[in-house]
């Protein structure tokens, strides 16, 4: 058996490093990412274990703020582990961590909808997992932007709902997350957007002809939310989303919302006319944009560079579909990391179209939609079970 274990600090939670606990039953994985988390002046690792029952014998004692939790483990695998971790600290952060199959890819999704805040593909060997630099950058990540909103949710006061002023000038868009750790850059953000005013632009006058969607961290069970409110949507036009997900995921996750929505959600595919009735979903690591061919709008798939750090990104099929339907265009932007979809929004509104986005209060994290409002692109920053009836009227023709 071979673990470390750290004592709880005593240092006061607001500014203290984030704890991380690690568990996965690879010894050569469990050291390369103790390791990674080690090097992060922000990050703390307070354990390093082998099994979900190890993790959960030990949680009590060390009080993590996040756990790796590996998906496939002897004893008490990931999956078990989950909800009995959660039922003993219930602001806990879990992200899943499993190679991607299709059986792990079903139980990563499932973990979403048990309580796991995220997850994250590993490389399928120990030697790929240490030479791939974009996993290491996307574990930190997601483990820092997790871990810091669960320690401002937990110490924030309770406050009244953000409300918009109507002649406020546009705020100066927030930068990106830098890759390089900087105290104070990486926590500005997040300390300033609670308090920050949003300047709305006016709501669209006609209905739209086409619904895009941006998502990423938190985005299938916002997703999931957001489908099985808009059938009205669906009867009138077709729906385009792009979610940050590796291969096979996206396949799995369009079976599981066609079973949970009652909609038609499908993984897109190359010269696919568009349809109304139908939710067509990037596949990962493929860019979805849209073209106009002699059928009508059709979907195109790249197998390009990344961008903004992602395969599939939101600015290809924000732009592209600006440039096809214009003014006739509306966006959600849902809970998501980073600024991906930012360029695209903007070319939406440049276009004529429109923008909404999910608010703070109800996105695992508020980095894509906190983007675009604070860009002073949105027409309404709304809560995740406010937005599904808001588009339906919008696309029955209500005026606002």
């Amino acid at each position: 058996m071979n673990f470390a274990v750290a004592a709880p600090t005593t240092a006061p939670v607001a500014g203290r490093r984030i704890r991380v606990m690690l568990v996965d039953d690879a010894i050569v994985v469990r050291g390369l990412f103790a390791r990674w988390v080690e090097a992060e002046p922000d990050l703390e690792l307070v354990a390093s274990l082998r099994s979900g029952r190890e993790a959960l014998n030990q949680l009590t004692r060390v009080d993590p703020d996040v756990v790796v939790l590996d998906v496939e483990m002897p004893d008490l695998d990931g999956i078990a582990a989950l909800p009995l971790l959660l039922e003993k600290k219930r602001d806990l952060v879990v992200i899943m961590a499993s190679t991607v199959t299709r059986r792990n890819a079903e139980i990563s999704l499932r973990a979403l909808s048990l309580g796991a805040a995220d997850y994250i593909p590993k490389p399928a060997t120990s030697r790929e997992v240490n030479a791939a630099a974009a996993f290491h950058r996307d574990l930190i990540e997601k483990i820092r932007h997790l871990g810091l909103r669960a320690q401002r949710r937990r110490t924030a006061p309770v406050r009244p709902p953000m409300s918009a002023a109507k002649n406020a000038a546009a705020r100066t868009p927030l930068q990106p997350l830098p890759h390089t750790y900087h105290p104070e850059a990486t926590l500005q953000p997040a300390l300033q957007a609670p308090n920050a005013d949003i300047a709305l632009r006016p709501m669209p006058m006609t209905p739209p002809r086409i619904l895009v969607i941006g998502s990423s961290t938190g985005g299938p069970q916002a997703l999931n939310t957001v489908l099985a409110q808009v059938g009205g949507v669906l009867e009138r036009a077709p729906i385009l989303i792009t979610q940050h997900m590796p291969p096979t995921f996206t396949a799995i996750l369009a079976e599981h919302l066609t079973r949970a929505t009652k909609t038609n959600v499908r993984e897109a595919a190359s010269g696919d006319v568009i349809n109304a009735g139908t939710v067509y979903i990037a596949p990962g690591g493929r860019h979805m944009s849209v073209v106009q061919a002699d059928d009508g709008p059709t979907i195109a798939l790249a197998d390009g560079p990344l961008i903004n750090f992602c395969k599939p990104s939101v600015d290809p099929l924000f732009s592209s579909a600006a440039a096809v339907w214009g003014s006739k265009v509306l966006a959600l932007m849902l809970t998501g990391m980073g600024h991906d979809g930012l360029a695209g929004a903007k070319d939406i509104v440049a276009a004529g179209g429109h923008v909404v986005a999910q608010d703070e209060a109800t996105s695992v994290v508020w980095g894509m939609p906190g983007q675009v409002a604070h860009a002073g692109l949105c027409s309404a920053v709304l809560p995740l079970s406010d937005i599904g009836p808001k588009l339906s009227r919008l696309f029955a023709g209500e005026r606002p």
